[in-house]
């Protein structure tokens, strides 16, 4: 069954998603994985931010880091309604996994989630030796407004000097607060996700009456952004039936006419969450890409010659 997703209510939404989250089979990893929750410090004397640490156990040297950015419009989610993918990610790539607990909008509008985000990386950098992570394989990634957040954090990191980042996974990606897309003009009804659930979550991102706007932070709608030199490989994802589906792709032509290394995947008959449907083969088969571009990317399996 596909959960009907609004964001009228914010508070409710989050209920629902609970409710979800408690019915649903729970993933069992085929390798032990050590999960630890710890607090890191906020941006500029804002709270702490809590980060869920997924580390392979027993695993010999140090292991590349991916930090987790989950989805959720910039105001459902949480890394209690996200731990299966990360700890899937964890234990089938072999990776450090570290998921944030990043503020949400509407309490908490643009930038706040994202400072968060690029805090939680530099403590992750900061840090690479005690979590047992390879500084020169460090990595961000989501999906839906964690991909949007994801691209951010790369723009972020290239701008402020640090840290390092080998790639980015952006996930059916939340990158444009202009909504003016032939795929975001046509999808009004389509499930999970839609026009009216785009134009409320950039409105609680961003306060009411400035998406579209001129003057819209390139860190808050990546899309905006002039030049996409410099950023690390990217790993892009686009829904067929998805709003989000022109703004992901038109994203990834970008970085490619920049010079960044970037693969690009469009998977026709889906929509914006079709993996919520694990049974099906074109969820199985993203699902398999994804796993795969993480490992080549963080170079956990042997490239061939």
């Amino acid at each position: 069954m596909i959960p009907e997703i609004t964001l009228t209510d914010p508070a409710a939404m989050r209920e629902a998603d609970d409710r979800l989250l408690d019915a649903r089979p729970r993933y069992e990893p085929p390798v032990p994985v050590d999960v630890r929750d710890v607090a890191v410090p906020g941006p500029g004397g804002a709270p702490a931010v809590p980060v869920r640490i997924f580390t392979p156990a027993g695993a010999g040297g140090r292991l590349p880091g991916l930090l987790y950015i989950h989805g959720g419009g910039f105001v459902l989610g949480s890394v209690d309604a996200f731990h299966d993918d990360a700890l899937c990610i964890a234990a089938e790539v072999g990776a450090v996994v570290l998921s944030v607990e990043y503020r949400l909008a509407p309490e908490h509008p643009f930038p706040a989630g994202l400072e968060d985000c690029y805090s939680a990386l530099t403590w992750t950098a900061a840090n690479a030796a005690g979590l047992g992570i390879d500084p020169g394989r460090l990595a961000v990634g989501g999906e839906s407004a964690g991909g949007g957040l994801s691209a951010a954090t790369a723009l972020l990191a290239r701008d402020r000097g640090g840290p390092a980042l080998c790639f980015q996974l952006l996930g059916i990606p939340e990158l444009d607060d202009r909504l003016d897309t032939p795929s975001m003009r046509a999808f009004a009804d389509t499930p999970i996700w839609n026009r009216p659930n785009a134009e409320l979550s950039w409105d609680y991102y961003l306060g009411e009456g400035v998406r579209g706007t001129a003057g819209v932070s390139p860190y808050a709608a990546p899309a905006r952004a002039e030049d996409l030199t410099g950023l690390p490989p990217a790993y892009v994802t686009t829904c067929e039936f998805d709003p989000l589906r022109d703004e992901g792709l038109a994203y990834a032509l970008r970085l490619v006419q920049a010079g960044v290394g970037t693969e690009v995947h469009h998977y026709p008959g889906t929509f914006h969450g079709s993996g919520l449907i694990p049974d099906a083969a074109v969820s199985r088969r993203m699902a398999a890409d994804r796993l795969g571009a993480l490992r080549r990317a963080l170079r956990t399996v042997e490239q061939p010659a």
